[in-house]
Order: structure tokens, then C-alpha cells, then sequence
């Protein structure tokens, strides 16, 4: 059982997908991008962004538009192809591509034949061995041909943001989707050949209650969701103007927030789930489960992952890559990105550099996220000490020598823990979702 001390949740913290944190980027040195896709060894994964959904949902922060504007897709499409074909000139043939995951918005948000004509391109110009393929899907967009284009592909990982299956919660966050609606995808992606289906769950959701949340996670285990991953809303309309259309007062207060999220984390693991991190849950056949057992977890801009490579390239605007020394995001605005493509220019100019300090301290802040324990420098020991003393007064967490754990008690608390070790945090005023 979580208990509640909220002095502890009152600062908002990253997410912590990487360290440093986009919030730290700032202007790259021209051409690091390109080096560091010249230099990229060993096993790379790519990820595509797709900025389009049918419907605009009113809770959603993501960089997304309506995929209505029939030209705006194909010139942003046309775009992506040629940064796909950049992108290529630049990998080494020695590198392996072993996995492809499809993001945005909603890869379903474009017509199939273009879907397909993307994964016709990644055959054409990569060295692929046996890529894993993942795709982000939207119920409401789904259609049965998809069914074939995932077969044809040969996508075996899915995620369907479900969000929640009350439907006076979700007409107000612009999401309506039937059960039968979610039935008829799940059938369709089984018979496509998925064999890992993630549900996107949510709390802290407007007009949601406990009630609400225990319908949605019983829903979700009956309907065999292999991963499930439960965030907690963050109502940010100062910076998602879309977010104003939810009203404030309807917002579950910080103490029920915790108390839903406790109680998703108690509900799936009595239910056969294996917690992965601190907000993930995967089936013991799952391979998030495997690398959670194994010790293997790590991090990165799709969060929780069992991937290994050390190279992500990111394609699309917005899209973030990630090397051992370097992190590259694309320009976010779709008509820049589409002219820098065009020009057969790759156009992720902001970033940061990473330090051996840096790669140091985001070692830590994985550790402590994926495995719940960490190895201390004896200058981070001194460093942190006085800020664990809450955590460890309280049983959150406890330093054995120069060994961090974080306790089953501490797991609500993870986020606020790792950002002790964010040597950035002390000079910058961003402010980022609550920790819990």
C-alpha cells in the first residue's frame, strides 16, 4: 500500500525519456546530426513521426493536426520520404536496422497506400535484418484493411490509446470510442499477427472516479491487453490551448490522483501484470516483463522499452534522436521541416551535446527508474545525501554504502527521487507534469 505525502509530490519533475531532458536542448554546432548518423555501429533502431489524427482529442499535448488537409499530409509525406532517403545516405552499411516503430499523432491518420509506400521506402534504403515493427494506432480511424497492411508489414507491437472506457469521461476529453469500437480493433490487429497490444490508460481524467478507473483497468484485463501503460492527465492549458475545453473544476484533486494510481498499480499486479518501472505493467509472456526480469529495462523517447541499440534516429518533425554523445530533435514546425527536407537537408539544428557527466548521471536516473536501485559515485553520494534524507526518514528509499534503492513504497515517488541526480533542474524554471 502507497502512502500519501504530498510535500514530496508538490514539485513537478520530467519524465525522465532522456537525460538530459528536451527541456535542456539548445542550438547544435551545424552538421552533429549528420556525424553522428555517419558514426552510428552496431545494432539502430528508427522511429517515424506521423503529426495527423482524424480528430484533435482535447487533452492531447502531443505537436498534432487534422489529417483533413488532404495536401498538407502529402507535402508533409512527401518530406518525410525524402529525409528517409537522407537519413540512408548517411548510415553506414555496417549499421542494422533491427527495429521500426511507427509514432505521432496516429500512424492510421494517413490513407493506407501511404502507409505502406513509407514501408516500401524503409526496404528500399535501410539495411534491415529482421527489424521488430511497432505502431501507434487510434481506434476511432481504424478500419479492417488495416488488419492486412499490419500483416503485410510485419508488425507484431501494437498500442491503441484507450484512455479510458467510461463514456462520460471520455466526451470530455473529445475521445468517444465505444467498447464494441475497441473490440473490433483488438480482432482486427490479433488477426493482423500482433502478439504485443498495448492499451494508453489514463487517470486524473475530468468527471473520472475511482469507480470509473477500476471499470476501465477490468475492461482491459478481460480484453488481454499484453502491456498497459497508466499516465496520470496533465492539465497544462497554458501550454496545450486545447486543454482549456476541460474544465479545471472537474479534475480529481492531487490526494485522489494518487489514490487512482495506487490502485491501477494494485489492481494489475493482483491480476498476473509484472510492474515495469513505475507506470508500465506487462504480462510474464511479454517480452517488457522479460527485460524487467532480466534486468535489461531501459529508457528512451517511447519510454519503457526491452530495445538495446544504443542509436534511436528520429524521422518527422518533432521527432528526437539519440546517440551515446548526442541528442537531435527536428524542427517542430511542419512548413520548415518540409523545405529543409525538400532541400535534402536534415533539419534537427537543436539538441544537446552530451557530457561524460551527463551520460554519467543519466546512467543513475535510468537505473534507479528501470531497476529501482542504482550505483553511487561517492561525489553524487555527498552530493544527494541531504535531499534522500525525506525519502529515507520515511522508508521511500534507502542507501546501503554507495547503494541507492528505491523501496515498493518509494515507486509513486521514482520521478522525484532520479531528478535529485538532474544537474540541470537547478537552473531551469520549465515546468513539467506532476510526478504522480
Amino acid at each position: 500500500m502507497w502512502t500519501y505525502h504530498p510535500e514530496l509530490l508538490a514539485t513537478p519533475v520530467p519524465r525522465y525519456t532522456s537525460y538530459p531532458t528536451a527541456a535542456d536542448f539548445g542550438p547544435l554546432a551545424q552538421g552533429a546530426i549528420e556525424r553522428a548518423i555517419a558514426g552510428a555501429e552496431g545494432d539502430v533502431s528508427l522511429y517515424l513521426h506521423i503529426p495527423f489524427c482524424e480528430k484533435i482529442c482535447y487533452y492531447c499535448g502531443c505537436n498534432t493536426g487534422a489529417s483533413g488537409k488532404r495536401a498538407r499530409v502529402e507535402a508533409y509525406l512527401a518530406a518525410l520520404h525524402q529525409e528517409l532517403a537522407t537519413v540512408a545516405s548517411l548510415l553506414p552499411q555496417a549499421a542494422r536496422v533491427r527495429r521500426i516503430a511507427f509514432g505521432g499523432g496516429s500512424p492510421n491518420a494517413i490513407e493506407p497506400r501511404e502507409f505502406m509506400a513509407l514501408v516500401e521506402a524503409l526496404h528500399a534504403h535501410f539495411p534491415l535484418v529482421a527489424p521488430e515493427w511497432s505502431i501507434e494506432l487510434d481506434p476511432r480511424s481504424l478500419t479492417a484493411e488495416w488488419s492486412h497492411l499490419v500483416r503485410e508489414a510485419g508488425i507484431t507491437r501494437a498500442s491503441m490509446g484507450v484512455q479510458t472506457f467510461a463514456a462520460h469521461c471520455q466526451k470530455a476529453i473529445g475521445r468517444e470510442q465505444p467498447i464494441g469500437m475497441i473490440c473490433r480493433s483488438i480482432d482486427w490487429l490479433r488477426s493482423g499477427g500482433v502478439t504485443s497490444l498495448n492499451f494508453d490508460l489514463m487517470y486524473g481524467l475530468p468527471h473520472q472516479t475511482m469507480v470509473d478507473l477500476l471499470d476501465s483497468l477490468e475492461h482491459t484485463r478481460m480484453l488481454g491487453a499484453d502491456r498497459v501503460a497508466v499516465f496520470g492527465y496533465a492539465h497544462v492549458p497554458h501550454m496545450v490551448p486545447r486543454q482549456t475545453m476541460i474544465p479545471e473544476d472537474a479534475l480529481p484533486g492531487a490526494e485522489a490522483r494518487f489514490a487512482m494510481a495506487a490502485k491501477a498499480h494494485e489492481f494489475l499486479t493482483a491480476g498476473g501484470y509484472a510492474a515495469v518501472g513505475f507506470d508500465h505493467f506487462a504480462l510474464p509472456h511479454d517480452a517488457l516483463a522479460k527485460a524487467t526480469h532480466d534486468g535489461t529495462l531501459r529508457r528512451n523517447f517511447q519510454g519503457f522499452t526491452d530495445d538495446c541499440a544504443e542509436v534511436l534516429i528520429g524521422m518527422g518533425a518533432t521527432a528526437i534522436s539519440g546517440f551515446p554523445g548526442l541528442l537531435a530533435q527536428n524542427e517542430k514546425h511542419n512548413g520548415r521541416y518540409r523545405a529543409l527536407s525538400a532541400e535534402g537537408r536534415l533539419s534537427a539544428s537543436h539538441g544537446i551535446i552530451r557530457s561524460p557527466e551527463d551520460r554519467l548521471r543519466g546512467e543513475v536516473i535510468t537505473a534507479l527508474l528501470c531497476r529501482h536501485e542504482a550505483a553511487l559515485s561517492p561525489c553524487l553520494i555527498a552530493e544527494a545525501r541531504p535531499r534522500l534524507a525525506p525519502y529515507i526518514a520515511r522508508g521511500l528509499a534507502s542507501l546501503d554504502g554507495n547503494i541507492l534503492r528505491i523501496m515498493p513504497g518509494g515507486l509513486p515517488y521514482a520521478r522525484g527521487i532520479a531528478a535529485l541526480f538532474d544537474s540541470y533542474r537547478a537552473v531551469t524554471r520549465r515546468r513539467f507534469s506532476s510526478a504522480i
